[in-house]
């Protein structure tokens, strides 16, 4: 009796072929379809739409991000996507933690040392598009994501798209 292993090269083409099944749907329902991680489905997505930085750019990224106003915070588990709209406040390190508190519904602590790298995503979902920044960690998994918000009309807002782009396009390589 032989066991068959799973490589690599089968766990992408699974993830190729669901991605195409669903190519705007959310990434981890394709991913729960395929058998995959997230991280394995963003990182097929097309040429530049999944643009990756180092885990050491936590920092620096989340800065930057605080100046963006109002954006759309999310977690995704398999139980729950909880939204939360508002500015991100400053970080600060302590304890073990990256505290964020203040004038905001968002707050609270995150384990910084779990986030393993950090993807600007930018692709059509539902139609469409999308940008947003998934702070990943070592499992494939998004610890948490921060999405340029829409207008009235449902467009993305001018200006925090314009910040994305910048950012996203400073870690390009």
């Amino acid at each position: 009796m032989s066991l068959a292993v799973e490589t690599a090269d089968d766990r992408r083409e699974r993830a190729l072929v669901a991605l195409a099944a669903k190519p705007d749907g959310v990434v981890e329902a394709i991913a729960a379809s395929a058998e995959v991680t997230a991280a394995e489905i963003l990182d097929i997505l097309p040429q530049g739409a999944a643009v990756v930085a180092a885990r050491e750019a936590f920092a620096d990224i989340w800065t930057d991000m605080t100046t963006w106003g109002e954006v759309l915070f999310i977690v995704h588990t398999d139980d729950i996507v909880l939204e939360a709209e508002g500015s991100l406040p400053q970080g600060s390190e302590g304890h073990g933690w990256f505290n964020i508190h203040g004038d905001s519904p968002i707050g609270g602590h995150i384990r910084k040392e779990n986030c393993a790298s950090i993807t600007f995503v930018d692709r059509p979902f539902h139609g469409r598009r999308s940008c947003s920044v998934w702070f990943m960690n070592e499992k494939g998994a998004p610890m948490f994501k921060v999405f340029v918000r829409r207008d009235e009309q449902r467009e993305l807002i001018a200006d925090q798209l314009a910040r994305f782009e910048a950012l996203r396009d400073s870690y390009r390589t």
